[in-house]
């Protein structure tokens, strides 16, 4: 039996079709740009490599070059740093911002090396954080603030991050003799997330009613999206989003649109190796390579200079405020500090 079966939680799935329509951005198109992204040589793609160290996360990264955590330390000896990369991630991912970003700067491929890759991942940024805007609005009200723009007067869509990942295939003996991974378990560091995947899956969350053990986010209907918590969030509303939202009654669920908009809330999460079989996620021959895998993800933040402290709604004298204040961009440095 495996880990996530033993588990008797689920990742929730909340109905918003009411109050969002959804985004017209193509996922079959975005990751058929995605591939002629990764099919390029590796001479190509190095036309706008990733700037040295994680200050300014932009442009690509090669196999191996990230090394994601969930240290929090500056680790000014790289000592740290040094241990982490003993267990290489093997993925190659290219970085994606606002182009009024003032504190990190594009690195974008010449035109003619891979023709309206700018353009079009430009505006798949902007379709994104239209949608990101209405589930800022959604948490708003959700964490008791009567102000369902509170969280975008934080959040102007020029601290964001688009990532394309392609992971390609490895050996699964490798990961199980911890040689090498996908990405290791973590949180995200912005506000919240939407991650897309491809056919294969392969996204992992933790049961946070049970820590160490990981359900399958299996890739959902063109309709809906995953989305996870953020370490601001749960700064923001002192730990809220954690506790499982509950299904309304059918008199709540019901709407009048055609088209049904869903997210599935996670945190914790992580890509671990998947076989090109119906083995369950820790049922990994070593016999067997992983399949090659592709996704997109929108991480949304706030602008450089935000406060994130818990909101007056979300505390109380029985439920104190259980993380310190921080601004985003000295926060977002360390924990960039260990990622280059």
């Amino acid at each position: 039996m495996t880990a996530a079966q033993e588990s008797k939680s689920t990742i929730p799935i909340v109905d918003i079709s009411r109050a969002f329509e959804g985004t017209d951005a193509d996922r079959s198109k975005t990751f058929a740009v995605s591939k002629r992204l990764f099919d390029l040589s590796y001479q190509d793609k190095m036309k706008a490599p990733h700037s040295p160290g994680g200050a300014v996360h932009r442009g690509y990264s090669y196999l191996g070059q990230e090394k994601v955590s969930q240290a929090t330390s500056d680790d000014e000896e790289g000592t740290q740093v040094k241990a982490l990369r003993q267990i290489k991630d093997c993925k190659e991912s290219y970085e994606i911002g606002s182009e009024d970003d003032p504190e990190q700067t594009n690195v974008w491929l010449p035109e003619d090396t891979l023709p309206g890759f700018r353009s079009f991942t430009t505006e798949l940024y902007w379709s994104l954080f239209a949608t990101g805007r209405e589930i800022l609005k959604l948490i708003s009200r959700g964490i008791g603030l009567t102000d369902e723009e509170y969280l975008l007067h934080y959040h102007s869509g020029n601290g964001n991050q688009l990532r394309l990942l392609h992971y390609p295939p490895i050996p699964a003996g490798e990961v199980e003799r911890k040689v090498a991974t996908r990405m290791p378990a973590h949180t995200d560091w912005g506000t919240i997330t939407l991650p897309f995947q491809d056919s294969c899956g392969g996204l992992e969350v933790e049961d946070p009613n049970t820590p160490g053990t990981f359900l399958p986010a299996s890739p959902l209907a063109s309709d809906a999206l995953i989305m996870n918590v953020g370490d601001l969030l749960m700064r923001w509303s002192n730990g809220k989003p954690r506790k499982p939202p509950t299904h309304p009654p059918p008199s709540q669920s019901k709407t009048h649109s055609s088209h049904k908009s869903h997210l599935r809330l996670s945190e914790i999460h992580l890509s671990p190796c998947q076989p090109p079989t119906s083995l369950g996620p820790f049922q990994r021959p070593q016999s067997l390579d992983s399949r090659k895998r592709y996704s997109v993800v929108y991480f949304i933040a706030p602008d450089p200079d935000a406060r994130v402290e818990c909101l007056a709604s979300c505390a109380s004298e029985e439920n104190p405020a259980r993380y310190e204040g921080v601004r985003w961009e000295d926060y977002r440095l360390m924990r960039a500090s260990t990622q280059y």
